[in-house]
């Protein structure tokens, strides 16, 4: 029996509430986003409908998301998680579902490109968790999957990224490898 398609569309209320939510993530965080404007933040996400039913889910799994950037050409707005730790909703995941298929016994429920893809986002590059960690200071506690280069993953390999002792550390695991502590950061272009 297959399961139901589940609804990639959010109620009214449960679009205003997310809205209050990241208004508030907003007006509380300048300092992510100087000189934007939350209305024209706002004008954008009701405008895109899908990309709401995307941060819900990133906020549902403890990411907190919040405005990284704007691109003024195309008048896009990116939204990173900004929890102070890894999401807590994404742990114990290996990184892919080749990595998942691979695991012989004790698999994790996912894998942290399969969840992100169900929720319509990705996976934070290198380069974006650098920005992150300009931001603030996260992953004190835990560590996050990143998108790993092709070249790496193919030899087996994930690379993971954490912040210890006032400096950010990139890792390397297994990518069937798992850990309670470590999950993944999204980013979401709207």
């Amino acid at each position: 029996m297959t399961k139901p398609l589940r609804s990639k569309v959010l109620s009214a209320e449960q679009r205003d509430k997310l809205l209050r939510t990241l208004q508030a993530r907003f007006e509380k965080n300048m300092n992510r986003h100087a000189g934007l404007d939350w209305a024209k933040v706002q004008a954008r996400l009701q405008a895109n409908p899908e990309k709401l039913w995307s941060l819900n889910e990133m906020e549902k799994t403890g990411g907190e998301p919040d405005v990284v950037g704007h691109d003024k050409k195309t008048g896009a707005y990116l939204f990173f998680d900004c929890s102070p730790q890894s999401p807590a909703g994404r742990t114990s995941l290996c990184y892919d579902r080749e990595a998942l298929d691979s695991r012989k016994e004790h698999k994790p429920k996912s894998s942290a490109v399969e969840m992100a893809a169900a929720m319509g986002v990705q996976l934070l590059t290198e380069e974006q968790y650098q920005e992150l960690q300009k931001l603030g200071e996260f992953d004190t506690k835990s560590s996050s999957w990143v998108a790993t280069p092709p070249a790496m993953r193919k030899l087996g390999g994930a690379l993971y990224y954490d912040r210890r002792y006032d400096r950010v550390f990139a890792g390397h695991n297994g990518a069937q490898s798992y850990y309670s502590g470590r999950g993944f950061r999204a980013s979401l272009t709207v």
